[in-house]
């Protein structure tokens, strides 16, 4: 079996890298560091294929630490064992050197075996990650290491290498090898800032060639039905579903229906509906509020009915549902009187319920005392003045009327019926 083409062209050095500038460009940060050979401690965090394993491996070439590579998907304690057992001997007399790749697999007894080690100096550790380390890195490990972040290549950035890839291929095929002026740039921008993909892309589309005139030919056709869907980076459950989660979100209360529609189309194309689902009702209550207080309704009929149709109808309900709440007016009344009356009762802050609202049953010793509620609808306009909070809290106010046209209609409402208070 042939060498993998990623691998091949896999940089030797920092210059070769693809992306990164923000670390690695001449002065970075973490240029600095490896070229001065530090021994920190790292955790490398980022989407696959966007030069982690790489950099670890430069990182590698250049210490004279005995090196270890550990995949913690598959790896066990036992692993770890074996790994600390050559500190201070022959086989490891300059200390060791540990990459552990998508060290979010390992648990908690896993991670804290390697402290002591990374304490006294002997096991420098290189971690990557595709998850947020702050929430699956254990906490000691993480205050003894530094985080940097590897970002999504750009396809100006991949292009480069796409070419090159094309160029290796080229010289080691059999028969000419050509491709049209437009494939680079296709697998490129398919590859979703994944530099592997995209020279996994280039391997598949040369194995995949036709022949024509005694040539290989590779046609941007190709290229994209090779590379349909990959520019989605998506992981239920995972960092780039929440982020999705959040920009759809943003994007509601940002009243940019645009916007809204782009990020409820990615969740359509990885077939997610559960997820803008519960953002879409969400938002009918937090961002729109009491401004449109029918868009809860219809936002739930938008989302019922999409359920019940499935892909690829529900797209309709849902970008329904989508402009609805991106257009509507804005309210956060709701959230923040809530958000006010609930952060109350966490502090202790609650007191007796007034006797007029107490069950009329509440007294069992046969001493019942009257109870004293006004029943509200007995008295015009169905109000009557007497106080609901208990007394400790019976000045505290937690809905406030927003400034939108339906609720300064109910403020006028009730100033007209109450006074002013």
């Amino acid at each position: 079996m042939g060498h993998p083409l990623a691998d091949e062209i896999r940089p030797k050095s920092l210059d070769e890298v693809v992306g990164q500038r923000h670390l690695l460009a001449p002065g970075g940060v973490l240029r600095r560091l490896i070229e001065k050979g530090s021994s920190a401690n790292m955790v490398f965090y980022g989407p696959s294929g966007t030069g982690k394993t790489t950099v670890a491996n430069i990182i590698a070439a250049q210490t004279n630490k005995t090196l270890h590579r550990l995949n913690a998907t598959t790896a066990s304690l036992q692993d770890i064992k074996d790994i600390i057992a050559d500190v201070d001997t022959l086989l490891a007399p300059g200390g060791i050197l540990l990459y552990l790749d998508e060290i979010q697999y390992f648990n908690k007894k896993q991670q804290q075996s390697l402290l002591e080690f990374m304490e006294n100096g002997k096991l420098t550790l290189i971690a990557s990650t595709t998850e947020n380390p702050y929430f699956y890195v254990y906490g000691a490990l993480l205050s003894r290491s530094t985080v940097f972040e590897f970002k999504p290549v750009s396809p100006e950035e991949v292009r480069p290498a796409v070419e090159r890839a094309l160029k290796i291929e080229q010289g080691r095929s059999d028969l000419p090898l050509e491709w049209e002026e437009s494939v680079p740039v296709t697998v490129a921008t398919a590859c979703g800032g994944d530099v592997r993909k995209a020279i996994n892309a280039v391997e598949l589309l040369v194995q995949a060639a036709r022949i024509r005139e005694g040539k290989l030919l590779l046609t941007e056709e190709d290229a994209q039905a090779l590379s349909q869907r990959s520019a989605m980076r998506y992981d239920r459950g995972g960092d780039a579903m929440y982020d999705l989660a959040s920009a759809l979100m943003k994007s509601l209360r940002g009243s940019d229906p645009d916007a809204a529609l782009h990020y409820l189309a990615r969740f359509l194309e990885t077939g997610d509906l559960v997820t803008p689902c519960r953002r879409l009702l969400c938002s009918a209550s937090e961002d729109v509020g009491m401004a449109y207080p029918q868009a809860v309704s219809i936002v739930k009929a938008c989302v019922d009915t999409a359920m019940q149709l499935g892909l690829p109808e529900a797209q309709l309900p849902l970008a329904q549902a989508a402009i609805l709440l991106a257009t509507a007016p804005k309210s956060n009344s709701v959230v923040e009187g809530i958000s006010a009356a609930w952060a109350d009762v966490k502090a202790g802050r609650t007191g007796d319920v007034p006797r007029e609202l107490q069950n009329v049953h509440a007294d069992s010793t046969g001493l019942e005392r009257e109870q004293g509620y006004r029943y509200p609808h007995s008295y015009p306009h169905h109000w009557v003045r007497q106080q609901y909070l208990p007394d400790s809290l019976k000045h505290t106010r937690y809905y406030h009327y927003g400034d939108n046209k339906t609720e300064q209609a109910a403020r006028a409402h009730w100033e007209k019926i109450k006074g002013s208070e």
